[in-house]
């Protein structure tokens, strides 16, 4: 068996789970809503409170799906409770973000200023001039928008100009030595 997959998720107390026909799961829980169809073959049963993922065989495509499963429902799980944030740092001289009506601005060595919106149920948070801070309850989402934001202007490895995440470590290079002769 899978370690991850039969491992029971626990349900908090504020957290409505409905499973629906065709494996559709539907978790609600106070910072919002999420739904997603899981595939048919899982079979995804409440037992008193804890949410518990099984699967018919030991079919490799089965065993892999077991995991997934269970870690996708525990990411709504603990979305919908707690929600998930990602910290992005900007570094370089002249390098800047300012929040302007909902909308992220970032200067960023460009001769325009790149703008970008976040999707419904993200929010974003600019507490200096060099910080990021994307918050939500859907993990995909909040990784996906901070990785587009990332790849607006990704680190560099000679300055380390650029943005990355909080927790990233830039391998750093050697530049020109300048050999004289």
């Amino acid at each position: 068996m899978s370690r991850i997959g039969r491992a029971p998720i626990a349900v908090p107390a504020g957290v409505e789970i409905k499973i629906e026909e065709s494996n559709v799961v539907t978790v609600k829980g106070p910072k919002g809503t999420l739904s997603e169809r899981f595939h048919p073959e899982m079979t995804i049963s409440m037992r008193g409170s804890e949410l518990q993922v099984s699967r018919p065989n030991d079919l490799k495509e089965n065993r892999s799906l077991h995991g997934l499963t269970r870690s996708l429902l525990n990411n709504m799980v603990v979305g919908v409770t707690e929600g998930y944030k990602k910290i992005l740092e900007v570094n370089g001289v002249g390098y800047r973000v300012a929040l302007e009506g909902g909308k992220l601005v970032m200067n960023l060595g460009f001769s325009h200023q790149v703008i970008m919106e976040a999707p419904q149920g993200i929010t974003i948070e600019v507490p200096n001039p060099n910080q990021i801070i994307v918050s939500g309850y859907d993990k995909q989402l909040v990784g996906q928008f901070a990785a587009n934001v990332r790849e607006k202007r990704p680190p560099e490895p000679y300055k380390g100009k650029g943005i990355k995440y909080a927790d990233e470590v830039i391998r750093r290079k050697v530049g020109k030595t300048g050999v004289k002769k």
